[in-house]
């Protein structure tokens, strides 16, 4: 055999045992934005309003009661509501825009690019209402107060999996935009019809983020590594600090590194998002969330699993989860 022939079949296995390393390396690594089996099970969507102190609900802003219901979300709301409550979910991002009455949902897709890393692409989900099909929960309610009122989201407010090892309700997001306010006696119609615009943080938008202190051991890695590009202070268990993450604001064509996604290097279509709340997996205490002026107010609600936090890889996919959401107005409020 020639030493040339020699040379290009050992150069052949080199190459083969180098795309054999990289299969291997791509197979083990984690990302965020489930590379692999997207699917998210709704188990259960448990939607509670309190009504004592002079606080209503509705979903039509005509038929008030105590509590509504998934049925109510589904089947007694408005003519022409947007809302949607999916059998299963897929991740999305936001940085809580809301424009014409919707907030800016989306949704991403993490591939390999032309370097062969995986990056991130990203199209608007919203306003488009997909029922049974979306890829998160968004709804209206009506609220209607005889007076101001602030209002808590009590310890039977959580976001909970089938799998709880698995992290997948660490990175849970459930957002209320309030997209206007009027008399008591307001019109049906022209309460539905309201379409505030507003940002999170200027008194519009509210954003929860539930479990904020836990984090799996695959999370945390994949935080360390990978995903943040280094962000070594990510620890797995309980009792961590809220991770600072970085919200999809627009659209994304040209794919982006995953590794520049999440720590402010990945150009202007990511923007910092600093939660209205954050609570613990224990949620051992009410916590206040917005504020209702005297009349109805219009909130339209929305939950998802939030693309970009570190605990949304592919070691979680492919569970369920289980949304609790309970409204109060305090005694005295």
């Amino acid at each position: 055999m020639s030493k040339k022939s020699s040379k290009r079949k050992a150069s052949i296995k080199s190459s083969i045992l180098l795309l054999l390393l990289i299969a291997i390396l791509l197979i083990a690594s984690t990302y965020a934005w489930f590379t692999a089996n997207k699917t998210v099970t709704i188990s259960s969507l448990n939607v509670n309003v309190e009504a004592k102190n002079g606080l209503q609900i509705s979903t039509d802003a005509q038929n008030w009661k105590a509590v509504i219901s998934k049925e109510d979300i589904t089947t007694n709301a408005y003519t022409g509501n947007k809302n949607q409550i999916p059998t299963t979910m897929e991740p999305v991002s936001t940085v809580g825009t809301v424009t014409d009455g919707f907030m800016g949902m989306f949704y991403g897709t993490a591939a390999p690019g032309d370097t062969g890393s995986y990056e991130l692409t990203a199209k608007a989900t919203e306003p488009e209402a997909q029922g049974a099909t979306g890829k998160f929960i968004a709804f209206d309610i009506f609220l209607k107060a005889d007076k101001e009122m602030q209002l808590s989201l009590t310890t039977n407010s959580k976001v909970t999996s089938t799998a709880p090892e698995k992290g997948l309700q660490n990175a849970s997001r459930v957002a209320f935009c309030l997209l206007g306010n009027g008399e008591a006696d307001t019109p049906p119609a022209t309460a539905q019809g309201w379409k505030k615009a507003g940002t999170l943080g200027d008194g519009t938008t509210y954003l929860w983020e539930p479990n904020a202190d836990s984090h799996t051991s695959v999370a945390a890695a994949s935080a360390n590594s990978t995903y943040y590009g280094g962000l070594s202070t990510v620890k797995a268990g309980t009792g961590q600090a809220p991770i600072t993450y970085y919200g999809v604001n627009k659209a994304i064509v040209d794919g982006v590194p995953l590794s520049q996604v999440n720590n402010g290097k990945g150009g202007d279509a990511f923007t910092q998002v600093t939660p209205t709340a954050s609570t613990n997996a224990t949620m051992d205490a009410a916590t206040q969330i917005f504020t209702v002026q005297q009349g109805i107010t219009k909130v339209r609600v929305y939950m998802w699993v939030e693309g970009q936090d570190v605990d949304c890889d592919n070691s979680a996919s492919g569970t369920g989860l289980t949304f609790d959401l309970q409204l109060e107005a305090p005694e005295g409020n």
